[in-house]
């Protein structure tokens, strides 16, 4: 086992690892700021998750191909069920850590408010605020199953909350699985919460599982395991592999204690068809719960009308658009394209970069791993000014002298005069290459002031939009907005801004 050595350093010019939060079998989790990011921004602190592989003792290749393959395939699914109450993937990488090993992250979206099973631990969570939190689980886990994800490991420790315990999101789709998908169906999960047929401690069945066996009724059941949690604040050892048959005593003479047994004790059958079969289904049968909880209430509390469908929380700084998937190479593919440099010394802040924040490059230089240290036991010879050079030498030198001067100052010119014309109208209107070009936009996007996805919004490009290109970088056009695409009121009205080339179609 060799795990990476990321302590104090900046990964890709841009995230400082600031401590390591935990290690899994096959990843390592750790805290880290994004200093390209503003300070108020909801995502300045992040989460990166770094694949590992060599944390295996008995590593081969057909072993680190399946976890690369697992890794890429988290990133892909936390893309396909992008939403409030799921923890957001905000970019991804390849680079080397200080010993020269190479790795692939995801960046994840970092959620101080610990989770759901550190919660229950420090104090009891009132009834009110466990049935919210159990509304957005719900409202997310619909959503993934509405994608044909399959989580495969809901329990309160993959329940992160937000900072001020409002939002709770699911986190660790890194064993999640499509329903779509036709491979075998290996035993995962944690022993309480894992159903029979995914359980390690199912007793006389091993090995794998017929793929129809991937039903949203395995993740029914272990929701209504992790309810019980969050409801009684105990955990369900007790009942692991088996239907929930009896609350703790201290709940038992609750108002709500029998209508909450009934759901549950459902929602755990040992047979998968005889649980709730959407999770639709089951928040509807824990409305009831709800409904009695609400009618033990003060009479001047003001009450929402519930909805039968669970209702998603939206913290601060959530968007719905997700970055380029990644793709990710085996350790045996990495070395080729970007072989180990000998004798090669890297400082805190030299990470080799090997992407940037959004797509993989084509290509490795070796450069970027940071400055490299030649020693040599040759000895260093100094130049010397020899005073006896003849007048005529002296002479030529001087003319050299006096040419490289010219050169120097006329180069000095011509760069100001390109500085000044690139900084007046004279640029879009003369030099620039995209003055004709003309483009559509393809969804209703912000105009940024800068081309990047966390500076400030100036105005508004609706669909069908026709604009002029002025600049670019990167994947980032500057636009002048010719023709909106339909009329809009209120918000921010500028015309020229900055936007992402994914929400534009080049015209010919």
């Amino acid at each position: 086992m060799r795990e990476l050595s990321l302590n104090n350093c900046r990964l890709d010019k841009r995230y400082d690892i600031v401590e390591q939060l935990g290690r899994g079998s096959y990843a390592e989790i750790f805290v880290a700021r994004d200093v390209l990011a503003s300070p108020k921004s909801p995502h300045s602190t992040v989460v990166i998750k770094a694949l590992n592989v060599f944390l295996q003792d008995d590593l081969d290749e057909d072993l680190e191909r399946t976890l690369v393959e697992n890794f890429q395939n988290e990133a892909i699914a936390l893309d396909r069920v992008r939403h409030p109450n799921i923890i957001s993937r905000l970019g991804h990488g390849t680079a080397r850590d200080l010993k020269g090993t190479t790795f692939h992250y995801l960046v994840l979206e970092y959620l101080p408010g610990g989770d759901l099973q550190r919660l229950c631990r420090e104090r009891n969570i009132a009834i009110k605020q466990a049935l919210n939190y159990i509304e957005q689980v719900c409202a997310g886990l619909s959503h993934a199953h509405s994608k044909g994800v399959i989580h495969r490991d809901i329990k309160p420790h993959n329940l992160l909350l937000t900072k001020d315990l409002e939002t709770v999101k699911i986190a660790d789709f890194g064993v999640a699985r499509f329903s779509s998908s036709n491979s075998p169906i290996t035993r995962v999960g944690t022993n309480v919460y894992a159903p029979p047929e995914h359980s390690p401690l199912s007793i006389g069945q091993t090995g794998d599982l017929e793929s129809r066996a991937l039903t949203p009724a395995s993740d029914i059941y272990s929701l209504a395991k992790s309810v019980y949690t969050l409801i009684t604040c105990e955990s369900p050892r007790f009942y692991a592999n088996k239907p929930i048959e009896a609350l703790p005593a201290a709940c038992r003479q609750l108002p709500w204690a029998d209508e909450l047994l009934r759901v549950l004790n459902r929602a755990t059958q040992t047979d998968p068809l005889a649980r709730q079969q959407t999770v639709d289904e089951f928040w509807a049968d824990m409305l009831a719960v709800r409904n009695i909880v609400g009618e033990s209430e003060p009479e001047t509390l003001v009450r929402a009308k519930p909805t039968t469908l669970p209702q998603a929380h939206v913290s601060h700084g959530y968007s719905p658009l997700a970055p380029v998937q990644p793709r990710f190479d085996t350790s045996k593919n990495l070395k080729l394209k970007f072989p180990v440099m000998p004798a090669m010394t890297m400082g805190p802040e030299t990470v080799a970069t090997r992407n940037d924040f959004y797509v993989l490059p084509e290509t490795f230089d070796p450069l970027e791993s940071g400055p490299t240290k030649i020693e040599s036991s040759d000895p260093v010879f100094e130049p010397t000014v020899d005073d006896h050079v003849p007048i005529k030498k002296r002479s030529r030198v001087r003319r050299i002298a006096m040419f490289m001067m010219l050169i120097a100052i006329f180069g000095g010119a011509l760069y100001g005069t390109g500085v000044y014309i690139r900084r007046t109208s004279l640029w879009t209107s003369t030099w620039n290459p995209f003055h004709s070009q003309t483009a559509t936009a393809n969804a209703d996007v912000n105009l940024r002031t800068e081309p990047n996805a966390n500076s400030d919004a100036i105005g508004v490009v609706t669909k069908n939009s026709k604009v002029r290109i002025v600049n670019s970088q990167n994947n980032w056009y500057q636009v002048d907005v010719v023709e909106q695409g339909r009329d809009r009121t209120g918000g921010p009205n500028a015309t020229r801004g900055w936007l992402n080339g994914r929400y534009i179609d080049l015209d010919n």
